[in-house]
């Protein structure tokens, strides 16, 4: 089987996104070739089957042509793809369509956001199948979703072994984004005594810069700049660091895409947090608080001192291996790549 997939960046250093390379590395590992179509690339990250070819331009219009002659050129080589999988991006699924469609290859659109674009209504219209994490994790009812859980890697995380020193160490990654619920975050903390908090994520745009200053304020506003920092983003090969130096990571991600972070600090053995409904099958009750609810999360995060967090941790690691690993992910759109349900 060849597979193309479609994806913005192939760099296991990315704080973004480089958590897609260990998911390209499986699907690899399950077919005969596999052909990555992505703005930018570094050398040698995927194995000796997979091609990488950059489409990178000066403009949409110009990026949008040279996709597309990208994936015309693979179309034609024999044999066929069986399918092309657009991760995270609709507008590929919708220029693939017209040309993959037609010819027998399948499109398949990976997406876990809380966003209902009309792009990617126009994107699940196109699309053979819809891929997700969660029924929950799709904004939008659809007759072509499956669910096959999130894909992550467990070979990255260890259980550490965490030494108690006084206090609950918090940690919370990801972008400085208002949909992160970072404010509510610090001020729970400010609520809760001899907790500190460690964020650490990037700043992409104008309104998640602005948000950091924000944030920086909130917390000199509320005394706290001895128990909480906003630090700079860090490359991912870092992150099972911070992850073993924490207690417990803490998410208040809006509702509708299960944010991955929770799922890598479980695969840590990592107690997580967090208010994301979709979370209600994955973690128990103690780790889960009503979104932007400040009160409530001080309580659960007073709580952690009474609950023996290395037993829940392994627990949580478990339910990674059985639900959410990058094998089973990898497995999952193989198969639905292959025309199986």
């Amino acid at each position: 089987m060849r597979l193309v997939v479609v994806t913005q960046e192939v760099d296991p250093a990315s704080p973004v996104l480089g958590a897609t390379v260990p998911k390209l590395r499986a699907l690899a590992e399950r077919v005969d070739e596999l052909v990555v179509l992505a703005d930018s690339a570094v050398a040698d990250a995927l194995p000796a089957n997979a091609r990488v070819r950059l489409f990178a331009a000066g403009t949409k219009a110009r990026r949008g042509t040279r996709f597309e002659t990208a994936l015309a050129a693979e179309l034609a080589t024999r044999p066929r793809p069986a399918a092309v999988l657009a991760h995270m991006c609709p507008i590929y699924a919708v220029l693939a369509a017209p040309l993959a469609r037609p010819v027998g290859t399948r499109v398949l659109l990976w997406f876990t956001h809380w966003r209902a674009s009309r792009l990617l209504r126009l994107a699940e219209r196109l699309s053979t199948t819809v891929v997700s994490v969660d029924r929950r994790s799709f904004p939008l009812e659809s007759d072509k979703l499956v669910p096959i859980g999130h894909g992550i890697d467990l070979h990255e995380f260890d259980c550490a072994d965490r030494r108690r020193s006084g206090g609950i160490r918090l940690v919370a990654l990801g972008r400085t984004s208002p949909a992160k619920g970072l404010r509510t975050v610090i001020e729970a903390v400010a609520q809760a005594p001899d907790v500190r908090l460690a964020v650490h994520g990037p700043s992409l745009t104008d309104e998640e810069r602005r948000h950091r200053e924000e944030l920086a304020a909130l917390v000199a506003e509320l005394g706290l700049g001895q128990r909480v920092r906003i630090g700079d983003p860090v490359p991912r090969v870092e992150v099972p660091a911070l992850l073993a130096d924490a207690d417990a990571l803490v998410d208040n991600m809006r509702a509708g895409a299960p944010d991955k972070v929770v799922y890598e600090a479980a695969a840590a053995c990592l107690p997580a947090l967090a208010s994301n409904p979709v979370f209600d099958g994955f973690l128990p009750e103690e780790l889960r608080f009503p979104r932007d609810d400040a009160a409530v999360l001080a309580d659960r995060i007073r709580a952690l001192d009474s609950l023996d967090l290395a037993a829940l941790g392994r627990s949580l690691r478990e339910r990674v291996m059985r639900e959410h690993s990058v094998e089973s992910w990898a497995d999952g759109i193989v198969a639905l790549a292959g025309g199986r349900p």
